[in-house]
C-alpha cells in the first residue's frame, strides 16, 4: 500500500511582529529627515526669489516701510524704469547675443570631441580626455591677466580683428566656449559611452559615413544629455560676471550681470531699490522659462546614463 504524504506546510510569513525591531522606525526616521532637509532647502531657495518678485511690484516708500509686506497695488512702471533708465534693456540684449553665440558653439564642439573620445580608440585618447578633465579644476582667476592680453591682441589679426578684441561680444563668447568645454566634454563623453554599439554598427553596414553616423544617428540619440548640459551652459553663460568685467569695459557693451552689479552699487546714492528688484526679475525670467520648458528633459538626461 502506497502512503501519500501530505505536502509540507508553508513557511509562516513574517508579519510586523516577526520583523527585527527598529527597522521600520529607522526607515521612517531617515525618510522624515530627508523630507525635512528637502523642505528646508526648498524654502531657502524659493523664499528669496518670491521676495524679489513681490518687491519688484512695490513703490520705494512701500519697500522701505514694509520690506516683507505685500504691495498695495502693483507698480509695473518699475520694470520700464529698470529697462530704460537703468539701461537693463541694453544689457539684456547684449547677454542674449553672447549666449546665442557661445552655447550652440560649445554644444557643437563639445559633442564632437566627446563622441570621438567615447567611441574611437586612438593613441593619446586618454591624454586628451584627461586634459579636458584637468581643465575643470583650473580656476578662472589665474587666467584673467594673460587672458586680457590675449583677447586684446586678437584685434590685430588681419581680416577678423574688427570683430575680435576687447569689448567684442564675439571674443567674450569664444572665451565662454573655452571655459565651458571641459565640463561639456566630460559630461557628454560618459553619455555617448552608454549608447548601444549595435546601432552604430548597423548604420556603418548600411553605408553611413562617420560624419553622417554622428549627426544623423548618434547625436539625435543623445538629445536628453545635450539638453541637460545645454541648460547648465545657458545658466553659466547668462550669470557669468568675472570674465565680462575683465573683457568688457565700454558701458554699451556690458552684459546683464555687469549691469545689475552697477545698479546695485548705485543704490547707495539714489535708493531706487524697486528698480533693482525689477532688474533682477528681468534677469531671472529667461532662466526660469528655460528650466520650466525643459525640466523633464533635464531629469531624463541626468538619469539616462544610470538607467542604461
Amino acid at each position: 500500500m502506497t502512503v501519500v504524504s501530505s505536502p509540507p506546510a508553508p513557511a509562516p510569513v513574517a508579519g510586523p511582529e516577526h520583523r527585527p525591531p527598529g527597522v521600520g522606525v529607522g526607515e521612517r526616521a531617515v525618510n522624515l529627515l530627508n523630507g525635512t532637509f528637502l523642505l528646508v532647502w526648498a524654502l531657502i531657495t524659493t523664499l528669496p526669489l518670491l521676495w524679489a518678485i513681490v518687491s519688484a511690484f512695490k513703490s520705494n516708500s512701500e519697500f522701505l516701510a514694509e520690506p516683507f509686506g505685500l504691495p498695495g497695488e502693483p507698480h509695473v512702471e518699475n520694470f520700464s524704469r529698470a529697462w530704460t533708465v537703468a539701461n537693463i534693456g541694453q544689457y539684456f540684449v547684449n547677454s542674449v547675443v553672447v549666449v546665442a553665440i557661445s552655447v550652440p558653439l560649445t554644444m557643437l564642439l563639445g559633442a564632437m570631441a566627446a563622441y570621438v573620445l567615447a567611441r574611437y580608440e586612438f593613441p593619446g585618447n586618454r591624454i586628451v580626455y584627461y586634459g579636458f578633465v584637468g581643465g575643470m579644476i583650473f580656476p578662472v582667476f589665474l587666467a584673467l591677466v594673460p587672458l586680457f592680453f590675449v583677447v586684446r591682441n586678437l584685434s590685430a589679426l588681419p581680416g577678423v580683428g574688427q570683430f575680435l578684441g576687447l569689448n567684442s561680444h564675439v571674443s567674450l563668447a569664444l572665451v565662454y566656449v573655452a571655459f565651458s568645454l571641459p565640463f561639456t566634454v566630460f559630461f557628454l563623453t560618459a553619455f555617448f559611452r552608454t549608447q548601444p554599439t549595435s546601432i552604430a554598427e548597423a548604420a556603418i553596414v548600411d553605408g553611413c559615413s562617420h560624419f553622417g553616423l554622428f549627426f544623423r544617428v548618434m547625436l539625435p540619440m543623445a538629445k536628453p544629455g545635450l539638453i541637460s548640459i545645454g541648460l547648465f551652459n545657458v545658466l553659466g553663460h547668462w550669470n557669468q560676471y568675472v570674465l565680462p568685467v575683465v573683457l568688457m569695459n565700454e558701458p554699451e557693451k556690458k552684459v546683464l550681470a555687469q549691469g545689475l552689479a552697477a545698479l546695485a552699487i548705485s543704490q547707495g546714492y539714489r535708493g531706487d531699490w524697486t528698480a533693482l528688484f525689477a532688474g533682477l526679475v528681468i534677469a531671472l525670467l529667461p532662466v526660469l522659462v528655460v528650466y520650466v520648458l525643459f525640466q523633464r528633459q533635464v531629469q531624463a538626461g541626468l538619469t539616462a546614463g544610470v538607467l542604461k
